[in-house]
């Protein structure tokens, strides 16, 4: 059968109806040892068929931020999810860029984080679901109104015999089932092909797409499927041979499985280092979607990186599209602050470094010309200013430049040339030249030098962390005054709940409840360490002089302490006092948290904060 193609002005083939590709059941699996050996590197072999990129009508981007992304680093609460979904949301600007974000359905957290991102009520991104091929798990997406969700569907040999112990056949009609079982509940599925770059393609892949196509007839229901290189094996080159070459694997769905290119995604990790080409690859042969995660976040080496997919779609359409491209700069401070992730200095697009220059030109050629060190105006598009990296030639006028930058300062704030900081530095700088360097002065060096000479511009670590402390306790505070339990003023009820809470939060070291006298109405909450300690915290002490008792009492708000040195235990501590008000809101006493400050910069060093 022939059919005219408008675009190319030529007749297409077209396979008839009674001609398809079939399931090849196997006794054995095929796992392609002559390409991946195991115990040596997994070659990459050509069998020359050249296929010509056809683009999607539209490139899209899909978002696995919190589900594959959150498989690589400790999970996100709540509140950061909303957070993050908020950026996204900017990212993808009002055509929906980012079209779809995936979530995790299993735990309590999860559930309330997609409850509460989809109370945004925003149009992009869609909340979509994602789940293994059970159909016990389908009550999950329709328990929370979604409407569509990814499905595991592992399609290799490796998979298929070894993970899920099953056959071709088996697997195939477990697979079928579970997207019938999801389309008689009205759920959109998308099913994931995993490990498809190690897949017998037109022994099973294929054969289970076209299965998929004919359930698209019947229901009329647009089933989607992920493309998804679980281990980087995908390549980008021309004339490669499947199952390893991206194009030829996007032009089998698409010419043989007949899989509409709108309806395909491309699911990419970094083992190899190409999981962005692999990516934009994808799309440039017809694949609809690009799925990623902010940051590359994801199993092992990560997946493809949002912020590089948008930039990389701007490249291509010559139009931002309304993409929000400076909150890909608010999106990395936010992971780098709120997470305290690190990220490393030569990163793309967000690296501090990233758009620094080593050249050793003076500032004034920079202010003069960015453009013959810059890949485009990161002021404009980032919001990330141009930055020099600091050599013997560079001068006061690069120091300030560097500083100004570095601190966002400008107008009458910003720091002059004739400061007795910069001035310091300036000598210091010259003193490492004179004694022999030929290297460019680092970031990092700037900094430490900047911090010793210029402290006032800078917020120490301390008090980064004293801050997120204040705001913690504050937190937690609060949420435990509107508990029921702490509200009856009533030590039996109080006690359980306040002992659970300091067990469960470890740098809380004493907690107590005050009538509004003043008298403490609770005994010393503790650890049992340090109760012995606590002996002289009597009961009938009078504490209504107290400033942790008088503030919240006048203002009726929380209250912070500054740091002090406990009388009980000599820790350095910060006190934290709340209003317990009755069901007119009236206040009937304080609760009291007095927090050790060094078991919290533990916590936040080893990332449980």
């Amino acid at each position: 059968m022939a059919r005219w193609n408008k675009a190319r002005k030529l007749l297409d083939h077209e396979h008839s109806p009674t001609w398809q590709f079939r399931l090849q059941d196997v006794d054995e699996p095929n796992l392609m040892r002559h390409v991946f050996p195991y115990d040596e590197v997994a070659r990459i072999d050509f069998d020359y068929k050249i296929v010509v990129p056809d683009p999607p009508e539209e490139m899209l981007i899909t978002d696995t931020t919190f589900r594959d992304g959150q498989q690589a680093r400790p999970p996100y609460t709540v509140r950061q999810i909303v957070e993050i979904f908020d950026m996204m949301h900017r990212l993808s600007g009002p055509r929906g860029i980012i079209r779809q974000t995936e979530f995790f359905l299993y735990s309590n957290k999860d559930k309330e984080a997609v409850q509460r991102c989809l109370e945004r009520g925003y149009t992009y991104p869609q909340i979509t679901g994602w789940i293994r091929a059970a159909a016990a798990d389908l009550p999950l997406v329709k328990d929370l109104g979604l409407r569509e969700t990814g499905i595991l569907t592992s399609v290799s040999d490796y998979h298929i015999f070894f993970k899920m112990n099953g056959n071709r056949r088996t697997i195939l009609e477990q697979y079928l089932k579970i997207v019938r079982a999801a389309l008689d509940l009205g759920i959109v599925p998308r099913c994931h092909f995993e490990d498809v770059t190690r897949a017998d393609i037109y022994g099973f892949c294929i054969p289970f797409a076209i299965e998929l196509m004919k359930l698209r007839e019947e229901s009329g229901v647009d089933i989607k499927m992920r493309l998804c290189d679980t281990l980087g094996y995908g390549v980008p080159y021309e004339g490669a041979a499947l199952p390893r070459s991206v194009p030829r694997l996007v032009r089998a769905f698409i010419d043989d499985a007949g899989v509409p290119g709108h309806l395909m995604e491309w699911h990419g990790h970094n083992d190899f280092h190409k999981v962005l080409i692999n990516a934009t690859t994808a799309w440039l042969y017809g694949c609809g979607a690009a799925n990623g995660a902010l940051l590359g976040f994801g199993e092992r080496t990560g997946n493809t990186p949002i912020e590089a997919l948008l930039i990389e779609y701007i490249g291509f359409h010559g139009a931002t599209n309304g993409i929000d491209t400076t909150a890909i700069t608010d999106m990395a401070r936010y992971f780098e602050k709120e997470l305290n992730y690190h990220i490393p200095p030569n990163y793309p697009f967000v690296g501090k470094d990233f758009n620094a220059t080593s050249a050793g030109i003076h500032a004034d050629g920079v202010l003069k010309n960015p453009e013959i060190y810059n890949i485009f105006d990161t002021d404009k598009i980032l919001n990330r200013p141009l930055t020099i990296t600091i050599t013997d030639k560079t001068g006061k006028a690069g120091i300030v430049h560097w500083l100004n930058n570095r601190v966002g300062l400008s107008g009458p704030q910003a720091v002059d040339k004739r400061h007795p900081g910069v001035i310091k530095i300036s000598k210091k700088i010259d003193e490492m030249y004179e004694g022999g360097r030929i290297t460019s002065i680092s970031n990092d060096e700037m900094e430490k030098m900047s911090r010793k000479y210029l402290p006032e511009l800078f917020i120490s670590e301390f008090d980064l962390l004293k801050t997120k402390a204040e705001k913690l306790a504050a937190t937690l505070a609060e949420e435990l005054a509107e508990q029921v339990d702490i509200r009856s003023m009533d030590p039996v009820f109080q006690e359980p709940v306040m002992q659970a809470t300091l067990d469960a939060n470890p740098f809380i070291q004493f907690m107590y409840i005050t009538n509004l006298d003043g008298k403490k109405i609770t005994r010393n909450i503790t650890k049992i360490v340090d109760r012995a300690k606590y002996e002289d915290a009597r009961m009938d002490e009078d504490l209504s002089n107290r400033d942790w008792f008088i503030e919240p009492i006048r203002t009726g708000k929380v209250f912070v302490s500054d740091f002090y040195t406990s009388r009980f235990t000599s820790a350095l501590c910060i006190t934290v006092s709340v209003p317990i008000r009755n069901d007119n809101d009236e206040i009937q006493g304080i609760l009291g948290l007095d927090i050790r400050f060094k078991d919290l910069a533990k916590m936040e060093k080893e990332g449980e904060l």
